[in-house]
């Protein structure tokens, strides 16, 4: 528990009424802050904070809390004793969802029972003098946040689970009605399990290095962070959205999938200038339409992950939209910007020729080559620490092929993965193909060819109009057909600690009750009921589709498997067609052991020359800036080395990024 989650920073309307329910007073606050406090007596209040007011305090007595919508940044707090109610918008998500949650624990985990205790110590306040002293809250502790979850209902015994009651909570999982069934909701302040049972997404701590971006992006700096496959780019992401003011952040992503699990847009279709291949003053004209315009002038804070996919010309292009409609000769219009992605994955898909103006007669021409770039991205990040993969022999074959580099070594052990047996359970490996297409004719024919009939799974999506958009941008299709015993992927994080995640393989064993049972590679069988997916589009609406959240998994693309982890998976690289395509496929796979490499050629992996000579250069950089010598050095030694430091950094200004970089160790 951070000491901060009784703080919260936010949009505050607060309504007095009078006995008859009619509004008298009112106070409205663009930005304000809310602090929990107590007085020397214990009692709990939120404190209300402006620049220009005096602050105002609120007694944490006979309260109702509403938080439907707090994963859109609002809540509202009744005091019935004051009648009073404070309306909380524009507050981000999780620091709103954290501050509340600790003030459910301090008031239900107070373990205050001696009521003629409590009444002198009130008694001797009221007689003292003194005036009342307030203090920040302590941090939340185990003992209340027990027995806050106990007066919630939400713990039935204080002892905790035996041996076998644990096995027949296992077993519950195992046959698909107990907990497993019971998916967790975004958001919520409590989940109705043990935390020992279930570790959603929002319980994952951020590593040092994370944190260390997180509050870059935090604090308005224009900042790109980039890393390896499997070092938490799109986890962190999320996790950056959430920590900013809902008003003015705009998730996009290159890609409809990517955009979609951020609960973003499509950079194109929030841009407003189409594919970006009219002339500059076009693109002003499309831009400048009432719904797109709008969207510009209100966005503060831009948020685009996949840069890598991202034209150079169109980033350039966007750029100048930015400022022609925000009115500024700023960067980007004065726009922040938090960029995510890695270059050396998939490279940006263009229909230029290579000759027609591309940096050195290359047909890729990448975001980092644009104007732009160098104008509006202050701090570069590279996450080092890899999450999806353990093994420190794969994480040390990854990082080779990354940078297209294959050795004797290397082949030798990618070629003896081919006759591995990573089969288990019934459950196949996954084919990943180059092409789509492919992808796509292997599932049909696979499940053609089982016995049995086909049952048609149908989406249910709260726009029939959108269902074109909603297929783009989610994974689920809207028409899913599914046979007994046919191989599929899970869509969603259900479960983190039980394995249920976006990518775990399994094989549907029956269809009961109309929806599909699957046996998962960990051996759990779940009944896949539907689940939700949010869209948002370009005007801020939402559109929402309700599916099983299945695909069939005998093969995937290698382009849809980006941000997926797969436990088990084979592919054969003999039709790779781009740069870094082999790379994104292999390191799909969670280890050696579950991966099977067919017709290995050490021909078909290569980088980007452009790619590495620009992580080469802001590495160079990088350790320049950083680079520490042993030995133990005075306050003054320190001082004069920070001074070093940054006159190198200002001789490093003419170089290639033209902006100071920060370093994560």
């Amino acid at each position: 528990m951070d000491l901060n989650d009784a703080v919260l920073t936010c949009c505050i309307n607060i309504q007095w009424t009078n006995a008859l329910g009619v509004i008298g007073r009112k106070l409205s606050y663009k930005i304000a802050t809310l602090r929990l406090i107590r007085n020397d007596i214990r009692e709990l209040f939120i404190e209300l904070a402006t620049d220009k007011s005096k602050p105002l305090k609120f007694r944490m007595k006979n309260i109702v809390m509403h938080k439907k919508f707090m994963s859109e940044g609002k809540a509202s707090i009744n005091f019935k004793t004051e009648n009073c109610v404070m309306y909380i918008s524009n507050a981000p998500p999780a620091p709103l969802m954290y501050f509340l949650r600790t003030i459910f624990i301090k008031i239900n985990g107070n373990e205050q029972t001696d009521e003629i205790a409590a009444q002198k110590q009130l008694r001797a306040h009221m007689l003292s003098e003194k005036p009342s002293i307030f203090e920040e809250v302590s941090p939340v502790t185990t003992s209340e946040m027990v027995l806050a979850r106990k007066k919630a209902g939400l713990i039935t015994q204080n002892t905790p689970l035996s041996g076998e009651n644990r096995k027949r909570k296992y077993e519950e999982i195992r046959n698909g009605d107990g907990l497993m069934n019971k998916a967790p909701a975004a958001k919520k302040l409590y989940q109705e399990s043990s935390q020992t049972d279930l570790k959603p997404e929002d319980s994952i701590k951020l590593c040092v290095e994370q944190m260390e971006v997180l509050q870059a992006c935090t604090s308005g700096k224009n900042v790109f962070f980039t890393g390896s496959a499997g070092t938490g780019k799109s986890f962190l992401l999320r996790k950056i959205i959430s920590a900013l003011p809902p008003d003015g952040t705009v998730p996009t992503a290159s890609t409809g999938v990517a955009a979609c699990l951020i609960s973003g847009v499509t950079l194109h279709g929030f841009a407003g200038i189409g594919s970006g291949e009219a002339s500059l003053q076009r693109c002003y004209e499309l831009a400048s339409r009432p719904t797109s315009a709008q969207a510009w002038r209100k966005c503060k804070r831009l948020i685009i992950d996949e840069i890598s996919m991202v034209d150079g010309e169109f980033f350039d292009k966007i750029e100048a939209v930015a400022r022609k409609l925000k009115r500024s000769e700023r960067p980007f219009g004065g726009i922040q910007l938090i960029l995510c992605g890695d270059f050396l994955q998939l490279p940006p898909v263009t229909k230029r020729n290579p000759t027609s103006g591309n940096v050195d007669g290359q047909q890729q021409r990448f975001c980092f080559q644009s104007n732009a770039w160098e104008k509006c991205i202050e701090y570069v990040y590279e996450l080092k620490d890899v999450h999806r993969q353990s093994d420190p022999e794969f994480i040390k074959i990854l990082n080779h092929i990354r940078i297209g580099h294959v050795n004797e070594g290397i082949t030798k052990r990618l070629i003896a993965t081919s006759k591995q047996i990573i089969e288990g359970n019934g459950i196949l490996a996954t084919q990943l193909c180059s092409h789509t297409n492919d992808a796509d004719c292997i599932n049909e024919t696979k499940l053609e060819n089982l016995a049995g009939e086909k049952v048609l799974f149908k989406a249910e999506d709260s726009d029939a109009h959108m269902t074109k958009q909603l297929d783009a941008q989610v994974q689920a299709t809207s028409e899913l057909y599914l046979k007994v015993n046919a191989q599929v992927m899970l869509l969603k994080n259900l479960n983190i600690s039980s394995g249920l995640v976006n990518g775990a393989r399994g094989v549907v064993v029956r269809i009961e009750k109309g929806l599909p049972v699957v046996r998962f590679k960990n051996k759990i069988e779940y009944t896949c009921k539907q689940e939700k997916w949010i869209i948002k589009t370009p005007s801020g609406g939402t559109v929402t589709r309700r599916q099983v959240p299945l695909k069939l998994a005998w093969a995937f693309s290698i382009h849809k498997s980006q941000g997926l982890t797969l436990d088990c998976v084979e592919m054969s690289l003999s039709k790779v067609f781009e740069a870094g395509q082999a790379y994104v496929a292999l390191s799909r796979a969670k280890s050696l052991d579950s991966l099977r490499v067919l017709d290995f050629d050490a021909k078909q992996v290569w980088a980007n020359a452009q790619v590495l000579q620009y992580y080469k250069l802001f590495r160079r950089r990088l350790q320049n800036i950083t680079m520490i010598p042993l030995g133990s050095r005075t306050t003054e030694e320190r001082e004069r080395k920070t001074a070093r430091t940054a006159n190198s950094l200002n001789k490093l200004k003419k170089s290639l990024m033209n902006k100071p970089l920060v370093s994560i160790s």
